[in-house]
């Protein structure tokens, strides 16, 4: 029988919202509003000083059922520039890591191993550069890592590509080895026009669904509305 599992991935623009107050709380409850089982997050650690994790562990873990994929990088972080992932409790984590990619701002890209019931996935979080020459640049090589993962395991890539162009630049880098998702505009959260935010699968996934989660409170939590994709493994 198929595996179904819903992703998602999310820009949480450090936990401050359209009306500029921080408010992790809030973004929790969006989560619990989408209620994927995979989660990818954006702009999670503060950019500045020790970079602390902008959804403090306490309230993880007595406001939801997710865990943090511990990436061990620094000690009060969650992320690795600002990329990090939730998963569901129950999902283990078989393995975790971070990725150097290309740059001309701070960037890096988070990976992680999962089993999800009797199957393992491979799930790449990244938020790439405003610069499009540099996005190019970074697609490519986080397209070679995960194309070699998914000769092992069905993969999955979320973040925000913070690209604006429909068909071209990175999208075209990914579109080589994976399906592109196209959830529809989710930037900004108020009035969305731009679909930067994507999830890219393998061809031993297959996507059943995906969309924008916007609600109210959502589109007050962050700058961006969340992305989500329901997938079938096997």
């Amino acid at each position: 029988m198929a595996q179904r599992i819903k992703v998602a991935s999310y820009n949480i623009h450090k936990g401050v919202g359209t009306d500029r107050q921080r408010d992790p709380a809030r973004i929790l409850k969006v989560l619990q509003e989408v209620d994927a089982d995979i989660v990818c997050l954006q702009e999670a650690d503060l950019r500045f000083g020790k970079r602390t994790s902008v959804l403090p562990p306490f309230l993880i873990a007595s406001h939801t059922d997710y865990v943090p994929v511990p990436l061990d990088v620094q000690h009060d972080s969650m992320g690795w520039h600002g990329n990090a992932i939730l998963v569901k409790n129950g999902i283990t984590v078989e393995s975790h890591d971070i990725i150097h990619i290309p740059c001309l701002e701070p960037r890096g890209v988070v990976t992680a191993t999962l089993g999800i019931g009797s199957a393992q996935v491979s799930v790449f979080g990244m938020h790439l550069d405003l610069s499009g020459l540099w996005r190019v640049r970074q697609a490519r090589a986080i397209a070679t890592l995960a194309d070699s993962a998914r000769s092992d395991r069905p993969t999955m890539l979320m973040g925000d590509l913070n690209e604006w162009r429909a068909n071209s630049g990175c999208f075209r880098e990914f579109g080589k080895h994976f399906s592109v998702l196209d959830p529809g505009p989710s930037f900004p959260s108020r009035r969305p026009l731009g679909r930067l935010d994507r999830i890219m699968h393998s061809d031993q996934l297959k996507a059943t669904g995906c969309g924008v989660h916007r609600s109210p409170l959502a589109t007050t939590a962050s700058d961006h509305l969340p992305v989500w994709a329901e997938l079938s493994i096997g």
